[in-house]
């Protein structure tokens, strides 16, 4: 029986552990998709105990928690640090088979040197030991990244963001983790929204002129691209339920919108129309300013309406969509395709059942621009677990090119969260030694070498041009 958290986690072959420890582990992390604050990365922010910088804002432990019964108090109200983390190690103690089980006790390990199993009874001493590491003068938001041997990640960024916090840091010569914007225009896309016309007008205001056409609202846009892409941005990044694709022309588009500004209800329809407007004039936007576009979708949001209207948005409270998006998908990606406004884009659905779609799709639409131009983004939210993270690589070696994927993400506003991708890279190379020990490819370590070393790190830096 294999001792639990050992070197050889997850590495149940020789074959695994040697692509690991001499090929994976000693690369650097790109994280190109994550939700930390770029001001405490520019403030260097310290933390006031591990409840501060382990449970805050995490909602992928709040949601655990709750379905241990523990009352809302110790989750997201008033009970004190201690408390918190006390009920935090009890839940977790008992959490077999979830993927929070491995992440916390990599972080414990990782950055706190803690390698025992939690329970109720040592979590007066997991208390005492992260919280004295922490108010240690080499515990901060910028020594955790660079602990982390993090060469680069990409925050996520409203287009009326001043992005002062990244130039401040890009100006800092003795910090060497690059720190890039991402493009994220859900709130100007967000018709639906009630505070829809309040956005609107910060936008207005950042750009110094009134948006009320379409064409105005693709002029704002337009300025705020060129605005990123001056500070360093590759990426843009857009959530959607699916992916929509009925396109119309900009008249109808500009009609669509100019009701909504008069307050007359859209229909689901009207609002599809202008989303696809909006999409595809932007990634003709991204296609010239050389942006990475990024489509995450298969989510369904805030689906407790009396937890939203207490506690609000990101808390643990969505789930996976059931409508899959691959017909669309195809279809969206064709006609930008033929408008020559098709390029780099990663895809990514939330409902598992589109692995085998999407890896089918984007074959559809690959070329010598790059490798794996289209890419099927990694296994995130409620997939980023074990069997998911299988599944992917699996479908992904199926259908489509598994040696040009570009890897892991945290997707996660946590500084500690980058055992994410040792959990992964562990995962990979399991993977890769199992289909080894199979027969099914040779031991070859040249070739098995480059495979783990260009999904780990290299295809990353290739595909964003941070090499």
């Amino acid at each position: 029986m294999k001792k639990f958290l050992d070197d050889d986690f997850l590495l149940n072959s020789d074959v695994a552990k040697k692509l690991y420890n001499e090929y994976a582990k000693p690369l650097p992390i790109i994280d190109y998709h994550c939700h930390i604050d770029v001001k405490d990365i520019a403030n260097d922010k310290r933390f006031n105990n591990i409840t501060e910088l382990w449970l805050g804002g995490d909602h992928y432990k709040w949601r655990y928690m709750r379905a241990c019964g523990i009352e809302e108090k110790y989750i997201t109200g008033d009970a004190s640090d201690k408390e918190k983390f006390i009920k935090w190690i009890e839940a977790l103690s008992l959490a077999i088979g979830n993927p929070l089980y491995h992440w916390s006790h990599l972080e414990l390990k990782n950055y706190f040197g803690f390698s025992d199993h939690v329970k109720k009874e040592n979590a007066e001493e997991i208390w005492d030991l992260c919280n004295e590491i922490i108010q240690s003068a080499d515990f901060s938001a910028r020594k955790i990244i660079e602990g982390s041997n993090v060469s680069a990640l990409c925050t996520t960024d409203d287009p009326i963001d001043s992005l002062e916090y990244h130039k401040a840091i890009s100006n800092d010569p003795d910090f060497k983790c690059r720190v890039l914007p991402a493009f994220r225009p859900d709130n100007a896309l967000a018709l639906n929204k009630s505070d829809y016309t309040d956005y609107l007008q910060k936008l207005s205001d950042v750009c110094g002129f009134p948006i009320r056409s379409f064409e105005d609202l693709k002029k704002a846009l337009s300025e705020r691209i060129h605005f990123f892409r001056k500070n360093g941005c590759v990426l843009a990044d857009h959530g959607l339920v699916y992916i929509p694709f009925d396109p119309v022309s900009d008249e109808e588009a500009d009609r669509i919108f100019k009701n909504r500004l008069n307050g007359i209800s859209l229909t689901s329809g009207e609002h599809e129309r202008f989303l696809t407007a909006i999409l595809l004039f932007l990634h003709k936007e991204y296609k010239e300013a050389g942006f990475v576009s990024q489509l995450h979708f298969g989510c369904k949001r805030d689906n407790n309406s009396e937890m939203f209207k207490k506690i609000g948005p990101n808390t643990g409270f969505d789930c996976i969509a059931s409508e899959t998006s691959g017909d669309k998908l195809a279809d969206l990606l064709d006609f930008l395709d033929q408008n020559n406004a098709l390029g780099k884009m990663i895809v990514y659905s939330l409902n598992p059942n589109d692995n085998e779609i999407i890896d089918t799709v984007i074959a559809c639409f690959q070329n010598d621009e790059a490798i794996g131009k289209i890419q099927h983004g990694s296994a995130w939210w409620f997939n980023d677990n074990k069997t998911g993270m299988e599944n992917h690589l699996i479908s992904l070696a199926n259908n489509s090119s598994l040696s040009s994927f570009i890897g892991m993400l945290t997707d996660s506003r946590s500084f500690i969260s980058y055992t994410r991708h040792e959990y992964f890279r562990r995962i990979l190379c399991n993977f890769l030694g199992e289909t080894v020990e199979k027969g099914e490819y040779p031991e070859d370590y040249e070739l098995l070498g480059t495979i783990v070393k260009n999904i780990s790190f290299q295809n990353a830096a290739r595909y964003f041009n941070l090499e």
